[in-house]
């Protein structure tokens, strides 16, 4: 059975820092396109960033570009997004996606590209 696992998530004042994680298990890691994803309250789920099956591509939203960054440890089969510089505008719970798109250098941004997802884990940016 498939697992993604999100932690890391929390209360932070704006201008500060996160990492949040993500361990799959049930599926080999590297067969994964890995994004993340976030969701506010009343808006749909909008895309923040992916890395490529073999880490050598990364993809991130405009809002997020220069602030955020996603890495991927395949021995420890865990996914990361560190995030820098918070602003209020990046409350949202936060989720971490498995695309098994076959493609090695790839990234995708839609949601619907996605196979598998976590429960998702909060992020509160405070003013």
């Amino acid at each position: 059975q498939v697992q993604l696992v999100e932690s890391g998530g929390g209360l932070v004042q704006a201008g500060g820092s996160l990492r949040l994680s993500c361990v799959v298990t049930g599926r080999t890691f590297s067969s994964y396109v890995m994004g993340w994803f976030r969701q506010a309250p009343g808006k749909e789920r909008e895309f923040v960033g992916g890395i490529s099956r073999d880490g050598g591509n990364t993809d991130y939203a405009d809002s997020v570009k220069g602030r955020f960054t996603i890495s991927r440890d395949v021995s420890k089969k865990t996914v990361y997004l560190q995030m820098y510089r918070l602003t209020p505008q990046d409350t949202a719970v936060y989720y971490c996606a498995g695309d098994r798109l076959p493609y090695p250098g790839l990234v995708r941004r839609t949601t619907s590209a996605y196979d598998d997802w976590g429960q998702g884990t909060q992020v509160t940016v405070s003013s």
